[in-house]
């Protein structure tokens, strides 16, 4: 079974990038949300099994989308990867490894570096919890 993964980002284009790259790899279904302020709606149709989140975005910026995410249940132990165009450190992904940890990486990580940091999180053909 497909893991899935909710991007939230306010630029389409980016967000679509990062959807063929990671459907492409065949293990993941991918569904985009442009408006910050929709990603809790859309957690909860899509009901993912990671997040991917842009740090600074208008109306609401990812760390007030994850802790909308966290207010609901279903939500409070899925991972969540930021993603940022600011300039991050090393000590930006302490206990990146573990599942919910929150984890950093700058925009233009390659997609293959953003694979192995969602493996770690929630593996290709790990089982997760029911929510």
């Amino acid at each position: 079974m497909k893991k899935r993964i909710l991007v939230v980002d306010d630029e389409p284009g980016f967000t679509t990038l990062l959807k063929y790259g990671l459907e492409g790899e065949g293990y993941y279904e991918v569904y985009e949300e442009n408006e910050s302020p929709r990603a809790l709606i859309a957690a909860r149709e899509f009901d993912p099994d990671l997040v991917i989140l842009d740090v600074m975005m208008p109306d609401m910026d990812g760390s007030d989308v994850a802790a909308r995410l966290r207010e609901d249940s279903r939500f409070k132990h899925t991972p969540i990867i930021f993603l940022t165009a600011l300039a991050i450190n090393a000590e930006s992904s302490v206990g990146a490894s573990k599942p919910t940890a929150q984890t950093y990486l700058p925009k233009n990580t390659p997609i293959d570096k953003l694979i192995e940091c969602i493996e770690e999180k929630i593996g290709r053909h790990a089982v997760i919890p029911l929510r």
